[in-house]
């Protein structure tokens, strides 16, 4: 395994450093949040009909893919 490197400071620890870490930290966060979100918003928009189709075709009546496209 690889040995994680620090790179923190010896001697006095400035107190900005932590807050820098935590705004880059929270940035990231944000970033994947927006990101995931994005992603699953385009799945669902393409992915919903054909699952209903799907779902409707594995029912029990077993009805054929015009049935399931017409409107009545």
């Amino acid at each position: 395994m690889a040995s994680r490197v620090s790179l923190k400071a010896k001697g006095k620890s400035s107190k900005g450093s932590k807050a820098q870490e935590d705004r880059s930290l929270c940035e990231s966060l944000k970033e994947w949040t927006t990101w995931t979100m994005r992603k699953a918003k385009v799945i669902t928009h393409y992915g919903f009909i054909p699952m209903v189709i799907i779902i409707g075709m594995n029912s029990d009546p077993k009805p054929a893919l015009s049935q399931l496209l017409s409107p009545v």
